[in-house]
């Protein structure tokens, strides 16, 4: 029976939400082409396409993240789902560090936010805290430092780590980062949508 409250939701007094105005940039894109600071020349060769690729990628990630305070990064998307834009930023962190740490460099390294206990504590524990929000950023950065000393002061890409007790080559990990932050970006979109109405590649 519908309620007599003219404030319930299955009244049709009831208020509307408010509603987030999606707002295009430059051309439908993230950013103005001349504020981009993802590179747009043409990669030469494998190695500096992978890594030219995978630097977008992480440049990508960031400027989804750009301009908004410790509650727009922590918001949650939808229940029961704990993913939010802090949290991918802290799962990347670990990410990066467990490719290129533990797996490429044979580091017996802890994972910073995953723990045993909680495997999702990555994202469980990005919650609306200023402290929260600058160790994510601070750990991430120093993620992409190693990776990217690493990556050039490889030899070539055959260079080999060990994934589960077998070899797997460098250039097959890059291409994994690639997929990996390419899926969460698509994450990052729709997450940044959703906090200010911004959208755009």
């Amino acid at each position: 029976m519908p309620s007599n409250d003219p404030g319930a939701p299955d009244s049709p007094d009831a208020p509307e939400p408010p509603r987030i105005v999606r707002r295009f940039g430059w051309q439908n894109l993230f950013v103005h082409p001349d504020d981009d600071p993802r590179p747009q020349e043409t990669h030469r060769g494998e190695r500096d396409t992978l890594v030219g690729y995978l630097s977008a990628q992480r440049l990508t990630l960031a400027m989804k993240c750009e301009g908004l305070d410790a509650e727009a990064l922590a918001r949650r998307s939808v229940e029961p789902s704990t993913l939010s834009l802090l949290g991918l930023v802290r799962h990347m962190a670990d990410v990066e560090l467990s490719w290129f740490r533990r797996v490429m460099a044979g580091e017996d390294t802890e994972r910073r936010f995953r723990t045993a206990a909680d495997r999702d504590a990555d994202f469980t524990g990005a919650v609306a805290d200023p402290a929260v929000v600058e160790e994510a950023f601070t750990v991430w950065r120093e993620e992409i430092a190693f990776a990217e000393r690493f990556v050039a002061e490889a030899p070539d890409l055959g260079v080999t780590g060990t994934l589960d007790s077998e070899p797997i080559e460098l250039r097959e990990v890059i291409v994994h980062m690639i997929e990996e932050y390419a899926r969460h970006n698509g994450h990052a979109d729709l997450l940044r949508e959703r906090i200010d109405g911004r959208v755009g590649a």
